[in-house]
């Protein structure tokens, strides 16, 4: 079952009460195509219109909690209009980030694919220098640690063992997973088999290029950390420490109230705290696809 974020509701009442609201879905899907293209990459089974109409159906009842909460609290002021109005707001901001939520773990999925492609692509080609056929190749592959590639792997196997052939077992999983690395290299070894090479061989030119691939990656992810690290420098701490010599210095002159000079000191905590979480984010997002985490 799919989980809708940001939502309430207990997904199967959701899914209940999204039914109603399948016009609604389909008429989102119009306005946006690639929806299903994203749920397919994330590996989320669901219909694109579906996922529209639980996302909406979320999204009302948030709407309706909020306008009765927001307008209950300011009806003493005369501002229900502006309740509803904010009300309205977060509501299309969830709504909104509900329906990039595919696309989100679509590309965390690509990550976590491109991270163990190497490593399984590496066990591959040892099983099979040591004579190992090709399908139980990859029947060792998908029963090893590789995260997302042995479970793409596994999915090829068993549509093998129902009776389809290797080629087209292959070939659906280069056509279902969202990583490019991998679809390249799954169309190489599929060219390899059709055309009676070497999978030996080509495997482990995949691994080379690869390889390759990785140390570009890394040698660009060095020099974005340059300007990176000296922004993160000036923000969390230079500035934080000249605000600080700052507020001694006027708080010297300038009579100020020792609630007001707390206050200040605890924005700036804030402030540091929470340019390290962006930082740690901005240096995680930007960490190369290849490289094998620790």
């Amino acid at each position: 079952m799919v989980a809708i974020p940001f939502s309430f509701i207990p997904v199967k009442v959701l899914k209940g009460f999204s039914k109603h609201f399948l016009n609604v879905g389909k008429f989102l899907e119009k306005l946006l195509p690639y929806i299903q293209q994203d749920l397919n990459k994330a590996n989320l089974k669901i219909e694109s219109k579906q996922y529209l109409a639980m996302c909406f159906t979320s999204t009302l009842f948030l709407f309706i909690f909020l306008g009765f909460t927001f307008t209950l609290f300011l009806s003493k002021t005369g501002k229900m209009f502006a309740g509803v109005f904010f009300a309205f707001l977060v509501a299309f901001f969830i709504l909104f980030i509900q329906i990039k939520y595919p696309k989100l773990q679509a590309g965390r999925r690509t990550k976590k694919l491109d991270t163990d492609l190497l490593g399984a692509l590496r066990a591959m080609l040892i099983q099979l220098n040591s004579g190992v056929p090709l399908f139980e190749t990859l029947v060792i592959t998908s029963k090893q640690s590789f995260g997302e590639v042995s479970k793409e792997i596994k999915l090829a196997v068993e549509d093998i063992h129902g009776g389809v052939p290797q080629i087209t077992a292959l070939e659906k999983m280069a056509l279902r997973n969202p990583s490019p690395y991998f679809r390249r290299a799954l169309w190489q070894i599929i060219n390899a088999m059709k055309e009676g090479s070497t999978i030996n061989q080509v495997i482990e030119n995949i691994i080379t290029n690869l390889g390759k691939e990785q140390i570009v990656q890394i040698e660009k992810y060095g020099s974005q950390l340059s300007p990176l690290a000296m922004f993160y420098m000036m923000g969390a701490v230079i500035l934080p420490a000249l605000s600080i010599t700052f507020m001694v210095v006027l708080a010297s002159f300038i009579e100020m109230e020792e609630v007001m000079i707390k206050s200040v000191f605890w924005a700036l905590l804030g402030f540091v705290v929470f340019l390290q979480y962006v930082f740690s984010g901005i240096i995680k997002t930007k960490r190369p696809s290849l490289l094998e985490e620790e």
